[in-house]
């Protein structure tokens, strides 16, 4: 499936922020970029089994702690956070905290999309060192890998 016009969406909006996309560009289909002291990934692939393809933004906020007592008040503070959000949720995945949103490409405009950039950007820079003070530790985030089906499952982009 050729993603062409979806790339030119999201480098647009990449470039209404001031950032020329060039310079945030992993390769076709994943951009990170910064919010603060918040690690943006923007990752744009086809489903093959869905034969759809999905926008999604999300933010890698800390690596979950081993002290079983200090992740359990993590998740209470998580799913309690969630609740005050917009259009965005934490997520746990591959042993790490992540702020997300993601939809079908289908019918998002620039306006749509530049929302949800905003939303996890902000939220991720709102919380994360709050967070990482708490529950946490300051390594740093792992690589964006590429778009996550919903469920998990492969983490490869097939772009």
């Amino acid at each position: 499936m050729d993603l062409t016009q979806y790339y030119e969406l999201v480098e647009s909006c990449i470039r209404e922020l001031g950032v020329d996309p060039v310079t945030c560009r992993n390769e076709p289909g994943k951009w990170t970029l910064k919010k603060g002291s918040a690690t943006v990934w923007i990752d744009l692939w086809h489903i093959e089994r869905e034969n759809r393809p999905y926008y999604q933004v999300m933010s890698p906020v800390m690596r979950i702690p081993k002290d079983i007592k200090l992740k359990n008040l993590l998740f209470e503070e998580l799913l309690a956070i969630n609740d005050k959000l917009f259009g965005v949720a934490f997520t746990i995945y591959q042993g790490w905290v992540y702020l997300k949103v993601i939809r079908e490409v289908d019918g998002m405009d620039q306006n749509e999309a530049m929302a949800m950039l905003h939303r996890v950007g902000n939220y991720a820079d709102q919380y994360d060192d709050d967070l990482i003070s708490k529950y946490g530790d300051d390594t740093p985030p792992p690589v964006n890998e590429g778009g996550v089906p919903p469920g998990g499952g492969g983490g490869k982009s097939d772009v």
